[in-house]
């Protein structure tokens, strides 16, 4: 690759510096337990695989703003389980899974070397990734009046958080959106565990108390992957800003950012249906409760948690000393210092194994 390049900009892929740990546990009599990543591992919902089957015979090309089907189900799907104001289906942009999305996002809106991007202080990588990817300045916080006079361009939320389950209140959502636009930046809330609040109820930005019953200058970003196991669909869209949506929807048409037309009929099932998603949320909830009491037995403190697919916890020590602690005992997860610097005495536990391999968990977590 030519000097200078994105690839020259970016760190190393975190998670294949787990590899060492994964082998360890592996070594397990009965096998690894693998809660290091956030991959879906129940069945895709029947209803999604026939509405998948019903659509097979499609020889055109898609268009790049969907169907009228999947834009409609969206917003009433919006209206319905995210409490948000009615968008119009217009302004809802169908990706090809949201992390292409959030990824490439600064670079389709046009940012470069003077533009700087707001990420949390513990997050998900790829916001980062994103702003150097295009050469923009990541600045890293959680206090928006610790930013100082320089212009900011993106403002990224994401509640409920991954990897901590933070949820945001709705006060707080609403001083970020009212900061951002008095300076002209624009807010993207990733929102993709929105459906998964356990102690608490996560709140989008998309809902009237936080936006003010108007969309400018905002958007929401949802995901399938997680609440109806669809991550191997690559299914996401964005919703907001009519002008923001206007403009990369044509960006897009002309790189060929196509979601499939078999994909986009499934994803109208899985948008217009709840109950599969009630079921899901079940079983998650079923394994962070004994998780919970296993890690807290075993001398782990989990700290906020309240929301989402992970258990943020610690046993006040080097991170990477705890993901070794469990490795030994055949289970992987990621440490926090995948996340920020901040997270450097956490590790995220996910809660998306099988019954019986967080059974598995449980047992060794006890000895």
């Amino acid at each position: 690759m030519k000097s200078g390049g994105p690839l020259t900009r970016l760190p190393e892929f975190p998670w294949d510096s787990l590899a060492d740990d994964a082998a360890r546990a592996r070594k397990h009599a009965d096998g690894i337990v693998d809660l290091s990543v956030g991959t879906p591992v129940d069945p895709t919902p029947l209803l999604v695989q026939h509405a998948l089957a019903d659509g097979a015979d499609s020889p055109g090309y898609p268009t790049t703003h969907g169907t009228d089907a999947v834009r409609q189900a969206a917003s009433r799907w919006m209206v319905r389980a995210a409490g948000a104001v009615q968008v119009d289906p217009a302004d809802v942009l169908p990706v090809i899974g949201t992390k292409e999305f959030v990824a490439w996002l600064p670079t389709m809106l046009g940012l470069g070397a003077a533009d700087r991007v707001i990420v949390p202080e513990l997050a998900y990588p790829t916001y980062d990734v994103g702003a150097r990817m295009c050469g923009a300045e990541p600045v890293v916080t959680d206090s928006l009046t610790a930013v100082g006079p320089a212009p900011i361009a993106l403002v990224w939320v994401n509640s409920p958080s991954n990897p901590t389950g933070r949820v945001l209140p709705v006060e707080h959502m609403r001083k970020v959106v009212d900061w951002a636009r008095e300076r002209g930046a624009l807010v993207v809330s990733d929102e993709c565990y929105l459906e998964l609040g356990w102690t608490e109820q996560p709140v989008s930005v998309l809902d009237p108390r936080v936006c003010g019953g108007s969309t400018e200058g905002v958007l929401a970003v949802h995901s399938l992957s997680k609440r109806s196991n669809l991550a191997g669909y690559r299914f996401g869209f964005v919703a907001g800003d009519p002008e923001v949506v206007r403009s990369l929807l044509a960006l897009r048409k002309h790189l060929g950012m196509i979601v499939p037309g078999p994909i986009q009929g499934a994803a109208v099932a899985a948008l217009d249906d709840d109950v599969h998603v009630v079921e899901q949320k079940a079983r998650y909830g079923r394994r962070r409760e004994v998780l919970l009491g296993a890690l807290s037995t075993a001398g782990f403190e989990i700290e906020h948690s309240e929301a989402g697919l992970y258990l943020w916890a610690t046993r006040s020590e080097d991170a990477w000393s705890t993901v070794r602690w469990l490795a030994d005992r055949g289970i992987l997860v990621a440490p926090g210092t995948f996340y920020g610097a901040a997270g450097a005495r956490h590790v995220r536990i996910s809660l998306t194994a099988s019954d019986e391999r967080i059974d598995a968990a449980v047992l060794r977590l006890a000895v």
